[in-house]
């Protein structure tokens, strides 16, 4: 019998979060590095993507890559809604 590791709720939230960084930065055709740049300016991980964990990740990684597109943009911009 093979042996069960079970992750916290923390690695399952931080791997949700690689993979919205990783997604958009395909959607934008640049480097998860610059993407992460990007988010971290605006502080969008720590303002959209942790508090809204629960509704982004019951979404498709296409709508999410578009809503946090928007966002990052918005925010970039001073725009605050998305």
């Amino acid at each position: 019998m093979k042996n069960i590791v079970e992750i916290s709720k923390t690695q399952v939230v931080m791997t949700f979060v690689a993979t919205c960084i990783e997604t958009t930065a395909r959607r934008l055709n640049t480097s998860y590095k610059e993407v992460y740049q990007r988010m971290k300016r605006v502080a969008l991980i720590e303002r959209f993507i942790l508090p809204h964990y629960e509704t982004l990740h019951s979404e498709s990684r296409e709508n999410i890559a578009d809503v946090l597109v928007e966002c990052m943009n918005n925010w970039e911009n001073g725009t605050e809604a998305i």
